[in-house]
C-alpha cells in the first residue's frame, strides 16, 4: 500500500522549491523504501532547480542522504528492514562492459527504482540523481542502499552520498594521490574540501587550497591544507609553482567546473602531472587549449565521476575512519535545518556562508 509523505519539489526552472505531499509506492522487485534521517543540501540540487541538468520537471530534490531501510521488495537480499544505510546514486549493474572489465566504479548501466513517486494528482516526479531524499521516506533501488555502521551520525555520513565522496575520491581514486605528492585544489566548497581531506589521508605532503573566499580557505586549512592561495589577488599558476619548487603540483583537482579555473589547473600541474576535473560545468561552456601544450606537458587529464567510488567498498571504510576520529565528517556540517528551509539553504550557497546545510527529519 502506498504512503503519503512530505517532500521538496522543484516545479519549474528557477521557481522556489516547495514542500508538498508525495506518494511513495510499496517497493517492487529489487527496490527498497528508506526512512530518511538526514539529507545534505548539495549544489547539484540547485542545478536541478535551475534547469542545469535537464528539463524533466517537476523534480523531487535531495540525494545526499542517510536513513534506515523500512521495507524491501522481492528478491532483495543485500539489505533488510532496520539496516542503517547511506544512499548512493551509482548502484552498479554488474553486467555492463565496465563491470565485466573489473571496473564497476565506471558502471554504464546503474540501477534506479523502476516505479515512480508521484504527486497526489498522479504527476510523476523525476528524483534527483535517481534518489529524491528531501523526503520523509523515499523509494530507491536496493543497490542504492549501502550499509554502514549504525553508530555513525546520519547528518555526517550521509554526506558520503555525494559531495564529500566526490572530493575524496577525486584525489585518491581518480588522481591517484600518494605519499609525498604535492596537490593543489581549486575551489574549496564541500567537494574541494573533500579533495583536501583525501589528499591528506593519502599522505600528500604539500596540499594547496585555492579559492576567492578567505572563509573557505580557512576551512580548507582545518581539513588539512598546508598552504592557501586567494585567487582574487594572485597569479594562481605562479603561486602554485612557487610553493612546489618552481615545478607545479603533481595532482591538481579542479572542483569549480569553469573554463578559466580548468586552464589554471592545466598549467599549475607539473610536467607529466595529473589534472582531475570534478567540478561540473554547464552545457554551454567550452575551453580552448593549444594542442602542443596538451602534448608537450604530458601526464593525464581526467574527469572524476562521483570520485570514481565504489560505494560498497568506500562508504563503510570511510565511515570506519570517521568513527575512529581520523576523518572529521562532522566539520562539513555547517547547520542542521528543517525540510521547509531548503530554499533558504540554496540562498546561502550564493553567499558562501555554509559548507553544508543538512536537513534533519
Amino acid at each position: 500500500m502506498s504512503q503519503r509523505v512530505n517532500g521538496v519539489i522543484a516545479r519549474a526552472k528557477g521557481a522556489p522549491v516547495e514542500v508538498t505531499t508525495i506518494v511513495v509506492p510499496d517497493p517492487g522487485p529489487g527496490e527498497a523504501v528508506v526512512k530518511i534521517q538526514a539529507c545534505g543540501v548539495c549544489h547539484t540540487d540547485l542545478h536541478y532547480r535551475e534547469g542545469g541538468i535537464n528539463d524533466d520537471f517537476p523534480f523531487l530534490l535531495g540525494h545526499e542522504a542517510a536513513g534506515v531501510v523500512e521495507s524491501v521488495g522481492a528478491g532483495v537480499t543485500d539489505v533488510a528492514p532496520g539496516d542503517f544505510v547511506v544512499l548512493n546514486w551509482r548502484a552498479v549493474c554488474g553486467d555492463c562492459r565496465a563491470c565485466r572489465r573489473g571496473k564497476p566504479w565506471y558502471c554504464f548501466n546503474t540501477h534506479n527504482a523502476k516505479q515512480k513517486m508521484t504527486l497526489e494528482d498522479g504527476t510523476e516526479l523525476s528524483p534527483a540523481l535517481g534518489i529524491g531524499a528531501f523526503l520523509e521516506k523515499t523509494l530507491v533501488h536496493a543497490g542504492q542502499c549501502t550499509k554502514v555502521d549504525p553508530a555513525a551520525r546520519p547528518a555526517a555520513v550521509g554526506l558520503l552520498g555525494c559531495g564529500v565522496m566526490a572530493g575524496i575520491g577525486a584525489a585518491i581514486n581518480t588522481g591517484g594521490v600518494t605519499r609525498g605528492d604535492s596537490v593543489a585544489v581549486i575551489g574549496c566548497g564541500g567537494v574541494g574540501d573533500g579533495a583536501v581531506v583525501g589528499a591528506a589521508l593519502a599522505g600528500a605532503t604539500t596540499i594547496i587550497a585555492i579559492d576567492t573566499d578567505d572563509r573557505k580557505l580557512e576551512w580548507a586549512r582545518k581539513f588539512g591544507a598546508t598552504h592557501t592561495i586567494n585567487a582574487k589577488g594572485a597569479d594562481v599558476v605562479a603561486a602554485v609553482q612557487e610553493l612546489t619548487g618552481g615545478n607545479g603540483a603533481d595532482v591538481v583537482v579542479e572542483a569549480v567546473g569553469r573554463p578559466e579555473t580548468y586552464k589554471q589547473a592545466f598549467y599549475a600541474r607539473d610536467l607529466a602531472g595529473t589534472v582531475v576535473l570534478v567540478g561540473v560545468p554547464t552545457p554551454e561552456m567550452t575551453i580552448e587549449l593549444p594542442l602542443l601544450d596538451v602534448f608537450g606537458r604530458g601526464g593525464a587529464l581526467k574527469s572524476s565521476w562521483y570520485g570514481d567510488c565504489l560505494p560498497t567498498r568506500d562508504f563503510p571504510m570511510l565511515t570506519e575512519l570517521y568513527l575512529q576520529g581520523r576523518l572529521d565528517l562532522d566539520a562539513f556540517v555547517s547547520e542542521e535545518i528543517r525540510l521547509d528551509q531548503v530554499e533558504e539553504a540554496f540562498a546561502k550557497m550564493h553567499t558562501g556562508g555554509v559548507l553544508r546545510s543538512v536537513v534533519i527529519f
